[in-house]
């Protein structure tokens, strides 16, 4: 019999449920929250109340887009952590009343591990490459930047992180003290297509083995601002598209330059990346250009399957339920996880 998997998702501020019947995609519902435009970031009371709201409607659109009813479901996958608790709570507690409702399984995942195995969500009429075993991500977000050595769906070494802030919030800044909006990232990316990436420097800090730092950048970037600013108060209006090409180049170029060295210390050849970053164009163009220098097998995920979504949480919790994984009804969601 066909394995029918629900995965629920509700880390951050987009509630989402989608449908896979053994790992293809029958349905992925998102539901965004726009007030949270308005703050400049997401607010952690507002995004849970919304949850509370579009869980149902979201789960039952799930539901009749995969064309099955609940009593077809064989498990349902959930996000656990890492991630804000309120919104996590709803997404836990739905799919523990849900579980025992029908009396299925329930399979928690790390939200991380859904980046990571997003590219493994299978759909009709694609080519549906997947990465062999043991491969390379660069695991890039608003929260993380990580690469992982990803040995099996279950298996992960964590070979570098930054060790202060995330890439994707380095792009949220650099857009904040612009005055650009909020989320930065795509407003950057899309600033940068018509920028110079090289005419302006920013600080690139050395730090030892696979870890990152990007603390340092943001800081050059406000000092590099504010001085300019001091001379002319339209720097920034005049010059944005050039910023922000440049700034995007150098956060691009401290990843590239840790994932190649990972890459030679481990022989690996075959990469991918995940996360809300892994939708910028500058990377994927970076990834891409170095794996054909080096040879690479280079797997980019789908659009969609870049932000936060209950596909990749589906087949996250697929491979686990055929591992003979079960998640404990008293199972609680956690804010931070430490390691995979």
């Amino acid at each position: 019999m066909a394995d029918y998997i629900l995965g629920i998702e509700s880390s951050c501020d987009d509630t989402s449920a989608a449908v896979l019947r053994d790992g293809f995609l029958l349905s992925n519902v998102i539901a965004s929250q726009q007030v949270h435009k308005d703050f400049g970031g997401v607010v952690p009371e507002l995004a849970s109340r919304a949850h509370e709201q579009n869980i149902v409607p979201v789960v039952s659109r799930a539901l009749e887009q995969a064309g099955i009813g609940v009593k077809d479901l064989t498990a349902i996958a959930f996000t656990r952590g890492p991630g804000l608790l309120g919104s996590l709570l709803v997404g836990t507690s739905f799919a523990k009343a849900m579980g025992i409702a029908l009396d299925i399984p329930i399979i928690m995942v790390n939200h991380l591990q859904g980046h990571i195995l997003a590219g493994f969500v299978d759909q009709e009429g694609k080519d549906n490459r997947h990465p062999v075993f043991p491969y390379l991500c660069l695991l890039v977000s608003g929260g993380n930047s990580q690469i992982v050595r990803v040995d099996s769906p279950v298996e992960y070494t964590i070979l570098g992180q930054t060790i202060d802030d995330a890439v994707g919030e380095a792009f949220d800044k650099c857009s904040k003290m612009m005055g650009l909006g909020y989320p930065g990232g795509p407003v950057i990316d899309r600033l940068a297509k018509e920028g110079d990436p090289r005419r302006f420097r920013f600080a690139k800090p050395h730090i030892p083995g696979l870890d990152y730092s990007f603390s340092g950048v943001k800081t050059s970037l406000l000092y590099f601002v504010r001085d300019e600013m001091a001379k002319d108060p339209l720097f920034i209006e005049k010059n944005k598209e050039d910023i922000c090409a440049s700034f995007q180049k150098t956060l691009v170029d401290i990843l590239m330059d840790k994932l190649v060295k990972a890459a030679r210390q481990t022989g690996i050849r075959e990469v991918t990346i995940g996360g809300g970053v892994s939708a910028n164009s500058g990377l994927r163009s970076r990834v891409e250009d170095e794996g054909k220098r080096r040879g690479w097998n280079v797997y980019l995920p789908e659009f969609k399957f870049t932000t936060d979504n209950a596909a990749m949480i589906a087949v996250a919790g697929w491979f686990r339920l055929k591992a003979g994984e079960r998640t404990p009804l008293d199972v609680a969601p956690v804010s931070r996880i430490a390691d995979y």
